[in-house]
């Protein structure tokens, strides 16, 4: 076991290390950020670019497409060209995409040029994160690398929330801006990356291409199908032709890998129990995390009438209880390891979401505000040891090959629960407002269509998306109906609630090690000194 107290040789200057982490810090925030400010721009994109309704899901999916496809073959990349090798490339890749996004001429190749430079983007977040997240890993001591990566985790979430306030913002200017914003942000984590002096650490290793195209094949196709199930239709040939056929060339992948002399993913890693363990938190924990910033947005955009700056800032009431979890997790990661926190930030999730779900239907963020940020608080608390104690556990030092792994489980993670949980609240939505309908005394025959054209123009499956209602209603049927929705979002949040309660179980098998030393750098020697946790 290394002493704290033992000068750490090889380890960079403080000096070093927050510029490290200053500048990869300004490289995912891009990321993050992309992730939700697109979809606040999107009705003033339609409008001046003529695109469909249709085209304009495909600028978004395509982001979330590539991101899904290539996140594995970036952890790799990222080990054998070297961490801040790939995490300028990255940078340099998003950036210059993004520039292409805001240069996007009008006309007929509008809605071709945005797919295709935003799939850019994708690739472009998909070579940097892995890469970025494992600069920080590999510059901070293992002692230290909990309040690190808390930090860098407590920012990059809040970012996922500021992006709507942003998006709202520059859109006010115009929508171009929103990929704009990306270049000086590129510009500065590049001069603080090389300011850092960080050393690039290549090693020479085969590259499994094979294994790369099989993986973003099956993501990809798998993904694409939990993308489209609410346009298609959960009994469409075509959602599951897609997420059978995905799922199948990866079961294609693992056989592959587990034959191949040098794999893309080297699957013994979770034969680690605790690494194993991390990641089914890290996945029932996802379903919650990441579509709540969609489905919290289009609440209190809907049911309590407010505007896209000020959806944003009811999501920061999340971020509110997640940026001192984030901290406190952090902490106890590196003073007990990573189970007790994992343990309490689910169950406090848990009850978090379901104490949320329960006060849904006050349409008031006074009566909300304690179960938003409890919420918060419990993600907040085990996202952080989840993250880092599975990557501590690398085979040979591979982080950034085990970034790639554990941000494909996340990110997969986050499209199995958008599209269950959106269908959840399409459906329940449809019911209540049918119910809504016929109330007020509409027909029977036109109460289901009329519900379902309300429920897609609320939700953004209609032909103009975001805020909707019926047109021509009265103020009190208006505000029916978004009682109706609001309704329709309890069993959203008590899913949520249920996925962390999973997470809970799943945290209970986690064997309470704890990775008291920097794994072995060459292969064949893959002994760790654990200490049990308390």
């Amino acid at each position: 076991m290394r002493s704290e107290n033992a000068p750490a040789t090889s380890t960079p200057v403080a000096a070093s290390q927050s510029l490290t982490l200053a500048g990869m810090l300004f490289a995912v925030s891009m990321t993050f950020i992309d992730q939700t400010i697109v979809s606040i721009a999107a009705p003033d994109i339609i409008h001046e670019l003529g695109l469909s309704s249709v085209g304009m899901q495909w600028v978004v999916n395509s982001y979330l497409l590539a991101l899904a496809a290539f996140f594995a073959l970036g952890g790799r990349l990222a080990d054998v060209l070297g961490h801040k090798r790939m995490a300028l490339v990255g940078t340099l890749t998003f950036v210059a995409a993004s520039a292409l996004c805001g240069a996007v001429p009008t006309g007929s190749a509008a809605q071709t040029w945005l797919i295709v430079f935003r799939a850019l983007q994708g690739l472009g977040a998909a070579l940097m994160f892995p890469a970025a997240l494992a600069v920080v890993v590999e510059v901070f001591p293992v002692q230290r690398r909990g309040r690190a990566l808390a930090l860098f985790f407590g920012v990059a979430g809040g970012l996922t929330a500021v992006g709507p306030i942003l998006g709202g913002w520059l859109t006010s200017w115009t929508w171009r801006a929103i990929f704009w914003v990306n270049v000086p942000m590129a510009v500065i984590a590049i001069v603080l990356t090389l300011m850092a002096k960080i050393r690039n650490t290549p090693r020479r290793e085969p590259i499994d291409w094979v294994g790369a195209a099989l993986v973003a094949v099956g993501m990809a196709l798998s993904v694409l199908g939990l993308q489209q199930a609410a346009t298609w239709g959960w009994d469409s040939p075509a959602t599951w032709l897609c997420i059978a056929g995905g799922l199948a060339v990866m079961v294609l992948f693992v056989l592959f890998e587990l034959r191949t002399q040098d794999p893309l993913i080297k699957l013994r890693v979770f034969a680690d129990r605790a690494f194993a363990a991390d990641n089914a938190v890290l996945f029932f924990a996802m379903i919650a995390f990441v579509p709540v910033f969609f489905f919290a947005s289009v609440y209190s955009q809907v049911a309590l009438n407010q505007s896209a700056n000020d959806a944003g800032l009811y999501l920061l009431v999340f971020f509110a209880g997640f940026a001192p979890g984030s901290q406190l997790g952090g902490r106890l990661l590196d003073r007990v390891g990573a189970r007790p926190p994992m343990m309490v930030g689910t169950a406090v999730g848990a009850v978090g979401f379901a104490l949320w779900a329960g006060k849904i239907t006050d349409l008031s963020l006074g009566a909300q505000w304690p179960y938003i940020a409890l919420a918060g608080l419990g993600i907040g608390l085990l996202l952080t040891p989840a993250s880092t104690d599975a990557v501590n556990r690398a085979i040979g030092a591979s982080y950034g090959e085990v970034t790639g792994i554990t941000q494909t489980v996340r990110n997969y993670s986050a499209s199995l629960g958008m599209a269950v949980l959106g269908t959840v609240l399409l459906h329940s939505t449809t019911a209540n407002i049918q119910d809504t309908l016929l109330a007020h005394g509409v027909p029977a025959e036109v109460a289901h269509g009329t519900a379902e054209e309300i429920t897609k123009s609320i939700t953004g499956h209609g032909e103009g998306g975001g805020q909707g209602g019926a047109s021509g209603a009265s103020a009190e049927m208006i505000d029916a109906v978004r009682h109706a929705f609001a309704e329709a979002n309890g069993p959203v949040l008590y899913g949520m609630a249920a996925a962390l309660g999973v997470a809970f179980v799943c945290a209970l098998l986690h064997p309470g090690t704890r990775v008291t030393a920097e794994p072995a750098p060459a292969a064949g020697q893959e002994e760790r000194v654990a200490a049990p946790g308390a």
